[in-house]
């Protein structure tokens, strides 16, 4: 049986050195899945700062949409709506 050290340096298994903490690594694959990579530090700012279920669902609905090339702007267009009907109900 090997060990774990044996087996990462097989898959050579690299650290992400852009991200420290959880809320980078989300921002960076938001970034990566809506194919906005201007958008990085947005999208890094946003998971930091906003509620994960609201960026879960602009998300799905942006990804849902196949057919349109602009994931970014449809997804902050969906989380700003999403921020509205928030604002609406208090």
């Amino acid at each position: 049986m090997k060990s774990i050290g044996e087996i990462t340096n097989l898959v050579q298994i690299k650290k992400n050195t852009r991200n420290s903490y959880e809320y980078q690594a989300y921002g960076n694959r938001l970034c990566e899945e809506l194919c906005d990579p201007t958008k990085r530090t947005l999208f890094i700012k946003l998971a930091k700062n906003e509620d994960r279920n609201l960026l879960e669902i602009a998300r799905l609905h942006a990804l849902s949409n196949e057919k349109n090339p602009t994931k970014g702007k449809i997804f902050m267009w969906k989380l700003s709506q999403l921020k509205k009907s928030i604002k609406e109900k208090k």
